[in-house]
């Protein structure tokens, strides 16, 4: 049985599903070709996801492939309520999540999507990956693969290969030109500020914003706070990126150095324990600290909890926690995916290109099945391209092509000075 906070919600959730449908054009066209060619005629899909009006999109497209779908929520603060009774009502797809759900209700979702016995996995974080290893093994030997969307989930994912844990291939969607390029740093730069404010309503024009991470969400973290006024900050453990920040023109800083000049503190790392106590302690009264990492790891709010001698909901998604100091630190969406959670999730149009190239990832997995080995491998080049020409199009763009004389110069050596 699905597992939905009100299916009355699902007209709400209907008409914002169909708005993001027209800001898809590359999933739609995929979608209308899908529904004639069936190429996932069979394949039952267990999806761990945001469930979205993108993800919703997702779903459309799996099912008119042909494909049986069972989603749940890959966090519990993402998950609109009304979006996820239209899917279950109208698109085909069981659904399992409740929005603001505890941690046993979150894996009672996640099973629930498992007892589909999937032939396919769809993941972000690796939730739905690691549960059935670990607690459905017996499903193991008709999974034919999987992909995963998130950077986290990727990282998760090739350290189970490493350990020879991973039981069948997985393609990193993350991996994917088509997916980092545009999704991590255009939509997490957006979302993320948009949770900020949304949460706060705070000026970011004259704020030192302290971004945790340069890699492609935090390039677009610190680009969107940037472009809004903000004196960014960049904190690092990778040199190279952190002199990438540097020649970007942005401050680089050791945490506890930049946390004592912070008014807003966000983590972007993948990593647990990026702004610890410690760190908090150093913060102005008053400072904000939000997390747009997958997990719930990269601030440390159990120890923000342990530490506070009082805690105080000041408006949505913020709460203020008085430190035994007598200072105040803020905490956004309870240190969760700050864009999902606070804001509007990503934009559609970003998410086009990403679950585009996820549903071709499925396709590639459901032609080759059996032909590849237990591992994570790499979205083919092919995938790549044919979303990013699909996306072009629908922005009636169009390029140059090489000469003959052009490609025979790149494919040769023998031309030099």
């Amino acid at each position: 049985m699905p597992l939905l906070r009100d299916p009355a919600l699902a007209d709400d959730g209907a008409r914002k599903i169909e708005f993001a449908h027209r800001r898809m054009p590359v999933l739609a066209g995929l979608t209308e070709r899908w529904a004639a060619e069936k190429p996932l005629r069979g394949a039952r899909i267990a999806a761990c996801l945001h469930v979205t009006t993108e993800t919703a999109n997702l779903c459309r497209a799996l099912v008119a492939g042909g494909a049986e779908v069972a989603l749940c929520a890959s966090n519990p603060l993402s998950t609109k309520d009304d979006v996820a009774a239209a899917i279950q009502r109208d698109l085909g797809a069981e659904v399992f999540a409740v929005r603001g759900c505890d941690r046993e209700t979150y894996y009672q979702q996640v099973k629930g999507a498992l007892d589909i016995e999937p032939t396919l996995i769809v993941d972000d974080g690796a939730d739905l990956t690691a549960t059935v290893h670990e607690q459905r093994p017996e499903l193991l030997p008709a999974i034919i693969g999987g992909t995963e969307i998130t950077s986290t989930g990727v990282i998760r994912m090739r350290n189970m290969a490493a350990d020879a844990a991973l039981r069948y291939p997985v393609l990193p969607t993350n991996d994917a030109l088509t997916k980092h390029l545009f999704d991590n740093r255009y939509g997490t730069g957006q979302n993320t500020i948009d949770g900020i404010l949304r949460a706060t309503n705070i000026l970011l024009a004259g704020a030192t914003v302290v971004v945790a991470g340069y890699g492609w969400c935090g390039r677009g973290v610190a680009a969107r706070a940037r472009g809004m006024g903000a004196d960014v900050v960049v904190t690092e453990v990778d040199p190279v990126r952190a002199l990438e920040a540097k020649l970007d023109g942005l401050r680089v800083l050791p945490m506890h150095r930049a946390a004592a000049e912070a008014d807003v503190v966000i983590t972007t790392t993948g990593n647990r324990d990026v702004v610890t106590v410690e760190h908090m302690r150093l913060m102005k009264d008053g400072a904000l600290i939000g997390n747009s990492g997958h997990f719930d790891l990269e601030i440390a709010v159990d120890d923000l909890t342990s530490t506070a001698t009082s805690r105080r909901y000041l408006r949505d998604n913020c709460v203020e926690y008085t430190l035994p100091e007598g200072h105040r630190i803020l905490l956004l969406a309870e240190g969760r995916l700050l864009g999902q959670a606070a804001a509007e999730a990503h934009p559609a149009e970003v998410m086009d290109m990403t679950f585009a190239t996820q549903a071709l990832a499925v396709r590639y997995l459901v032609e080759r099945a059996g032909e590849l080995e237990p591992a994570v491998h790499p979205i083919p080049k092919e995938i790549e391209n044919e979303v990013a020409v699909a996306k072009l199009a629908a922005y009636d763009i169009t390029i140059d092509e090489l000469t003959p004389r052009q490609h025979e110069y790149l494919t040769s050596w023998q031309f030099g000075t």
